[in-house]
Order: structure tokens, then C-alpha cells, then sequence
């Protein structure tokens, strides 16, 4: 005998393409427009599986489907929505959802959905804990890329799954992994990030493992590492591809035997941690050049997830928009908000910083312009950003190795293979010239900080890091 499906959509011309696709698909198809009939049903005992939307005229699917699943929890139960945020995605998986699919959505795959879902054997669920509410929505955007990240999440919310993150800088990976803590079992421990392209490479061990008392110079007690401090939780390890080798190892055995020992320590500590890992690099490149372990990355790429730089989800833009103007007007800054013309010049814009980057101009338009609707002229200006010639490339070429002849010709301008320049010469170099370079650099990419460290070959954060040690002045309007 075919399999029952029970639909519930206030919409019937969704009911009916649903009616149709299922019962060519083999199925025997009930549907119905409200949620009284539909729960009718179900406590009844009729159907294999639900389809049903959220918003229907007399009950909110997110409040009916906990009394489906306490009445009969085996029955698998797929959500629509056309409210197609990470909360919908959320809201679902904790009230027992099989699936989310946002509308629109394939007939296809959701054909394959519900094979799948009748194809596995039916198990008891006791339902997902309900996460606490956190002070707004962390993810933002209605894009189908958008919509498969929601779903993934939801999947991975009560897991301690080993997830893998990538994506260029500014795309939102440490919010992705607050996410992922805040809306899953362990949001009740801490959530500890660590940015290895922010931490010297010989001390990166120490914090991420702690270090005893004299285990090196200047260790003058001992001292917890984030491992330690996150016990419980979530350790996110941010730009996994600038970790040593050294301490790849250290970390491989972790993950292999869930223990490990503290720097110049030598008994083991167990450890209860969800690792979360990230990265803007290509990691099988790095491995190809002996700059990672293999086995490391496998251990970490468990639940491999991309996001998608903000010129890929140009339709999340408005959604975006309005979401960091709504933040700014909560810190204090007048609302604002842009005219149509505006929106269409942001989604034509390639994004170089991505998120990050749309935030910092929406908090600069708050902050600088009186006028409560922003045009297109004034974004104009503000994302005037002049292409790069081959010859003014040769420029910047020429502008940063004039800035380090200079210095260096400083100290080595009077020393031949007789005379020696004195000792420490290294570090006093390396101080004179770090600083002008940097400024160099900024002043031949016109103050962008992301295009300054593609060009000297560093990671932003680094660059970030060194521009506020040595006190480097920061062209104004810069990323």
C-alpha cells in the first residue's frame, strides 16, 4: 500500500502543485488549508509523513508541532516557510522538524526528502532542548546559498560534530561558530575564539595548551590555555591555517585521543571540547606545500562548511541594509535608511571586505550624513575605489621599495665588508622599517587595509595588529 502524506497550506495553489508532484511520485496525498484539520488528522493516526507550512489562519505550525511529536513522535514531519531566516531553520529543528525547506523550493528535492525520510527507520524522538533567545537574529539573508547554511546548522545544532568553516575574510565565520554554540547543547559552557594569525607562532602552544611554572623564560606561574577555559563548551580556532607545526601535532593528538598535556607539563589533562576551526585559505594548497598536516585536516574537516562571499548573495544585501542600520540607530545613531537607487549601486559593488565591509559603511553613513534617506551620490563616493593600472602597480612597486631603501640606507649605507654593523641590528631595522612600510602600503592602496596586506603579503589581522602596535596612522575611510 503507497505511503500517506498530509499537507497543510493555507495557499491552494500550493496544494495543489504539492498534490500533484507527490501523487505522481507514488504517494496517497491528504491536504488540507488550516491546522485544526491537519492536527485532526495526525491524532487520529492518519499519514506517514506532514508537510506543512508555518503561518496558517488559525495556528502557528512551530506551536502545533510539539503536540505532534509528543502524540506521535516517529512521524517525521517536514516545515515550509517563506519566512526564510536562521531563526525559521532554528525554530524547526528544536520543535522536532525532519526537515526545512524554504519557499520557493525544488519539487525535486523535496521528492527525494520525503523518500528519504520514509526510507529510514522510524525512531522515538524526544525533541531538541528549546536554545534561549539571544538579542537579535546572528545570521542575516533570504539567498538560496544563504538557505542551505541555515539548514546545515540546524542539522549540526546538537551535535558535537567537528565543523570546518571557510570562506574569505569577512564573511561572517566567527558569527557562524557563535551560532553554533549559542543554539546548541553546549551554549550553557563558554565559547572561547583564538585567531592564530594574532599570536606569535612560539607562544601559540602555551595558549592553546597552558604552560607550567618555568616551563620557558618569563613563564613565572602557571598558566590556563583556551583549551582549559573552554572546557564544556566550544573552542573556535580561528584561521587554522596559520597554526605551526608544531603545534598542528599537539592538536592532532586532542582530537585522536581527547587529552593532552600543558607546556612543560607531563600529565595528561582530558578534555570535554567541541572544536570549531575556520579558515580563508585553501587548505589542501597548504598541505600540498607541507604547511599543514593531512591527517590534521581531515580530522577537522568532519563537517566541511563554505560561506559565500557577500558578491554571491547580492539579493541578501537590503535584508543586510536594514539590519546594520537597525544596530547603529540601537547604539545611538539616527535612523537612516537607503533609497532604491543606493540598494541597486551596493549589489553592483564586488565586496572586496564582504560583510564586514558593508557593516563598517552602513555605521559610517549613520554616523556622517545628516540626511535620514541616503542616494546613490553619496554611496558613490564612498565606494570610489580607482582600478589599479599595470602602471600603477609598477607605482606602488616603486613606493614601498623606495620606503625600504630608505631606511634600510639608513644603517647599512656606511658599512662595507670591514666595517660591521653593530650588534642588534636586526630588530632595530626591522622596527625602523616595519612602520614606514606599512604606511607605505596604505598610502599606495589609498588607506584599504585589505588590499595593503594582499600586497605586503600578510594576513589582515596581522596587519590590523601591527598598525595599532606601532602606532601607524590609518588613512581615513580605510578598511
Amino acid at each position: 500500500m503507497a505511503a500517506s502524506i498530509l499537507v497543510a497550506d493555507d495557499d491552494a495553489a500550493i496544494r495543489t502543485v504539492l498534490n500533484q508532484a507527490l501523487s505522481r511520485a507514488g504517494y496517497q496525498v491528504r491536504s488540507c488549508g488550516n491546522a485544526a484539520t491537519l492536527w485532526r488528522w495526525v491524532s487520529q493516526g492518519d499519514g506517514d509523513l506532514v508537510i506543512t507550512d508555518v503561518v496558517m489562519p488559525d495556528e502557528n505550525a512551530f506551536d502545533l508541532l510539539p503536540r505532534i511529536k509528543k502524540a506521535r513522535p516517529e512521524l517525521p514531519i517536514i516545515v515550509m516557510s517563506a519566512q526564510n531566516n536562521f531563526m525559521t531553520a532554528i525554530r524547526a529543528s528544536e520543535r522536532g522538524a525532519y526537515e526545512y525547506l524554504p519557499k520557493p523550493f525544488d519539487l525535486k528535492e523535496l521528492i527525494t526528502i520525503v523518500g528519504r525520510a520514509m526510507s529510514e527507520p522510524k525512531k522515538k524522538d524526544a525533541g531538541a532542548a528549546k536554545a534561549e533567545e539571544i538579542d537579535g537574529i546572528p545570521l542575516v539573508g533570504r539567498s538560496p546559498a544563504m538557505q542551505e547554511i541555515y539548514r546545515l546548522l540546524a542539522r549540526l545544532m546538537q551535535t558535537d560534530l567537528t565543523v570546518m568553516i571557510s570562506g574569505e575574510s569577512g564573511t561572517g565565520k566567527e558569527l557562524v561558530a557563535r551560532a553554533l554554540h549559542d543554539y546548541g547543547k553546549r551554549r550553557s559552557g563558554p565559547f572561547v575564539p583564538i585567531n592564530m594569525a594574532a599570536i606569535p607562532r612560539d607562544l601559540i602552544e602555551s595558549e592553546l595548551f597552558g604552560h607550567e611554572k618555568g616551563a620557558f623564560t618569563g613563564a613565572a606561574a602557571r598558566s590556563s590555555g583556551r583549551f582549559e577555559q573552554a572546557e564544556g563548551g566550544t573552542l573556535f580556532l580561528d584561521e587554522i591555517g596559520d597554526m605551526p607545526m608544531e603545534a598542528q601535532t599537539r592538536l592532532l593528538r586532542v582530537l585522536q585521543q581527547g587529552e593532552y598535556t600543558t607546556v612543560g607539563g607531563r600529565t595528561p589533562i582530558k578534555t570535554d571540547v567541541r572544536i570549531i576551526a575556520a579558515t580563508n585559505k585553501d587548505l589542501r594548497i597548504l598541505i600540498q606545500q607541507g604547511l599543514f598536516r593531512e591527517d590534521l585536516f581531515f580530522r577537522l574537516n568532519v563537517v566541511p562548511l563554505r560561506l559565500p562571499p557577500l558578491r554571491e548573495r547580492t539579493e541578501d544585501i537590503p535584508d543586510l541594509v536594514r539590519h546594520f542600520f537597525a544596530l547603529a540607530e540601537k547604539e545611538g545613531l539616527p535612523r537612516k535608511q537607503l533609497d532604491q537607487a543606493a540598494l541597486d549601486r551596493l549589489k553592483r559593488y564586488r565586496w572586496p571586505g564582504n560583510i564586514r565591509e558593508l557593516e563598517n559603511l552602513i555605521r559610517r553613513l549613520a554616523a556622517l550624513y545628516p540626511q535620514e534617506i541616503i542616494g546613490a551620490p553619496i554611496l558613490e563616493t564612498e565606494l570610489a575605489q580607482p582600478v589599479t593600472s599595470p602602471i600603477e602597480s609598477e607605482k606602488t612597486d616603486e613606493t614601498l621599495s623606495a620606503a625600504m631603501e630608505r631606511h634600510l640606507a639608513r644603517y647599512f649605507g656606511n658599512y662595507t665588508g670591514d666595517s660591521l654593523p653593530p650588534p642588534g641590528l636586526y630588530h632595530r631595522v626591522l622596527k625602523e622599517v616595519e612602520g614606514p612600510l606599512i604606511s607605505a602600503a596604505l598610502a599606495a592602496t589609498r588607506g584599504n587595509q585589505i588590499k595593503a596586506a594582499e600586497l605586503l603579503g600578510v594576513n589582515r589581522n596581522t596587519l590590523r595588529k601591527k598598525i595599532r602596535d606601532l602606532d601607524v596612522q590609518v588613512i581615513r575611510g580605510g578598511r
